[in-house]
């Protein structure tokens, strides 16, 4: 077993979707019933998701060129994003739901304004960002595919389940590469603490991370 894979959680096995390591608190049952009554938003928002994190993967690997393991890993990472990319924009074709800009939640934003602009730091804070964005789709999904009262889509949705925990797992382990394991656990924890934050109140326009 691999360090990655010793951090997938219990609901990538088939246990509670609450339980997600990294994460602090679990989603709301508001945002639940919120994404259930408006799926089809909440597929378009979920094309945008994946578009932009194969960007953010690209962007890793264009800041780091010189960082081996970062580059060969990340090139995975994208190009699996931009597989699913593809199959959530197939599921939107298959509804009738054209591709469309969507105002983004402050959900990302505020996480970014967590990233440090000097380095070292802002190397380690853009992977445990990413890790924790990966931490909660990977719960979302698993609480969609649960909840979705549609039998295909909701098996889509847990079909990729496993993805985005085997992403977060890979973005805590390339942080552990290039950090001291302590100064990983802290800065965790902290950007832990700014994410649950951040989805306290729900946003009231339907989003993967509202």
């Amino acid at each position: 077993m691999t360090v990655a894979d010793s951090l997938l959680p219990a609901s990538a096995a088939g246990g509670s979707p609450a339980s997600i390591k990294f994460l602090k608190t679990p989603t709301s049952p508001d945002w639940i019933e919120q994404a259930i009554a408006h799926l089809d938003t909440i597929l378009l928002d979920h094309s945008h998701c994946e578009r932009k994190a194969a960007g953010v993967a690209l962007n890793l690997m264009f800041r780091y060129p010189s960082s081996t393991k970062l580059v060969r890993t990340l090139t995975a990472i994208a190009q699996e994003e931009l597989e699913h990319f593809e199959l959530v924009n197939q599921w939107l074709e298959r509804r009738g739901v054209a591709l469309a800009p969507l105002p983004s939640p402050p959900y990302g934003a505020g996480l970014s304004k967590q990233i440090r602009p000097q380095e070292p730091h802002r190397m380690l804070d853009s992977l445990l960002v990413s890790a924790l964005i990966e931490a909660r789709s990977h719960e979302r999904l698993g609480l969609l595919a649960s909840h979705c009262p549609e039998p295909d889509l909701a098996a889509f949705y847990r079909g990729l389940m496993a993805s985005e925990a085997r992403h977060y797992g890979v973005y805590w382990t390339l942080a552990t590469t290039y950090f001291e394991r302590f100064e990983v656990d802290r800065r965790l924890a902290q950007l832990a603490d700014v994410e649950s934050q951040l989805l306290t109140r729900l946003h009231p326009q339907p989003r993967i991370h509202s």
